[in-house]
């Protein structure tokens, strides 16, 4: 059944579109994020394990906030290894692991382009009229920035 919530089935496909690119990164940055919460070693241990803890609990929320809005604009929400691969623009850590200052310097990036692709999103929404998606990419965008900014400023002594 169609949702009926005053955007069009084509208005409603691009922003289900843009957010399941959202959701891909989302989840990647997710486990990025718990790969360096489990793996984080060196003299400020304690600081970036609990940071890193912090992080990807807020980005498991908004996995779950993203998908669930894809569906309520009536599309299956990506939930596999598979599509997010062929969505997502943030690469995994990799086998091999920094050391923690890289691994701060790589989840600065990380979320400065999950705020960029928020902006995207926003301006596919708003361009349809869905004002709904539009603030949820505005509380990203403001989550997104306000980590990055929290991360650069763990790096400067």
């Amino acid at each position: 059944m169609e949702p009926k919530i005053g955007v069009s089935e084509e208005g409603r496909r691009a922003v289900a579109d843009a957010l399941s690119g959202m959701l891909a990164d989302t989840y990647t940055l997710y486990l990025k994020t718990q790969n360096f919460h489990w793996n984080v070693t060196g003299p400020h241990f304690k600081h970036y394990h609990e940071m890193f803890g912090e992080q990807y609990e807020e980005l498991a929320d908004a996995n779950d906030e993203i998908a669930e809005r894809i569906r309520a604009l009536g599309f299956h929400a990506p939930g596999s290894f598979k599509a997010f691969l062929a969505l997502n623009g943030i690469d995994e850590a990799g086998d091999n692991m920094p050391d923690a200052g890289e691994m701060v310097r790589q989840l600065m990036a990380d979320h400065e382009a999950l705020s960029l692709r928020a902006r995207k999103v926003l301006e596919t929404a708003q361009g349809v009229g869905d004002e709904v998606t539009g603030d949820m990419m505005i509380e990203r965008m403001t989550t997104h920035d306000k980590t990055s900014w929290m991360l650069r400023a763990s790096l400067t002594n």
